[in-house]
């Protein structure tokens, strides 16, 4: 008895931290997105608003393009940086992770310095070359800050796989192709999902990017500011807020439900 109440009461503060700062704030954002004229109805009138569903459409679809591509990338090198050590390995390694050091403002503004009216492109190439303002500014800004997150996950879990397994397969004759596509990536699979997870999960809610690069670009973090700030359509805000939640939680529960408890370990 003794040790359940000693129990209880350490675990009575993340108790009290899950409800005020887990719990609460989202029952008042449910709560605040029926509180508009239309009531509840305003998740059917999301739905029914072409701008709203293509919003909503689009930055998923950008999401999972930014999460495929990321991991595509970032597995290859990971890969070759796990398994080989060479000169200059170490600067490489700290080029491709750099980006973590820079908020989603400042990549935006990096991709504007290439993409943009004054920028990199547009002076060197022939032609109006400007992408920086686009989805594809947008995908290529979500990109650069993807790659380094999934690439050090790949490396650590390349770390942990049994070389013996590599090893046999060779032995029975595997071709450098079959090990990888049999054994390595196999092996990977959990970590490769859950890095995708995470990576999905950063774009569908990265805001300052967007921000920055918001000329022609109508994505659902950015329709939610301007809701909030410029329409003042709390109910709104809060109803685009919940379905951006959803959308990310069930894309993390599939992810979840592939890779077991890696997901959750990864976020």
């Amino acid at each position: 008895m003794a040790n359940r109440t000693f129990i209880g009461l350490c675990l009575l503060p993340l108790a009290v931290f899950s409800l005020a700062f887990l719990a609460l704030p989202l029952v008042r954002l449910v709560m605040a997105s029926s509180e508009g004229t239309e009531g509840w109805g305003i998740y059917l009138q999301i739905l029914q608003t072409p701008r709203y569903l293509q919003t909503l459409l689009q930055t998923v679809l950008v999401s999972l393009a930014v999460s495929v591509v990321a991991l595509a990338i970032s597995t290859t090198a990971g890969l070759f940086l796990a398994r080989n050590r060479f000169p200059g390995r170490g600067a490489l390694l700290s080029v491709l992770t750099l980006p973590l050091a820079f908020p989603g403002v400042v990549v935006g503004f990096l991709i504007i310095l290439l993409g943009g009216r004054q920028g990199l492109f547009n002076t060197l190439l022939p032609g109006h070359v400007v992408f920086a303002y686009s989805l594809l500014g947008l995908f290529l800004g979500y990109l650069y800050f993807s790659i380094p997150r999934v690439l050090l996950t790949v490396m650590a879990a390349t770390e942990k796989l049994d070389p013996a397994l590599e090893e046999a397969a060779r032995t029975l004759g595997a071709s450098p192709y079959r090990v990888v596509f049999d054994v390595i990536l196999p092996g990977l699979a959990p970590s490769l999902v859950a890095a995708g997870a995470i990576a999905f999960a950063t774009a569908m809610g990265a805001f300052g990017t967007a921000f920055t690069l918001a000329t022609d670009i109508d994505v659902l973090p950015m329709v939610i500011y301007t809701e909030f700030t410029l329409s003042a359509n709390i109910a709104m805000a809060a109803a685009l807020s919940v379905l951006l939640g959803l959308a990310t939680w069930v894309l993390l529960l599939l992810a979840r439900s592939f890779a077991g408890a890696t997901v959750a370990a990864g976020g």
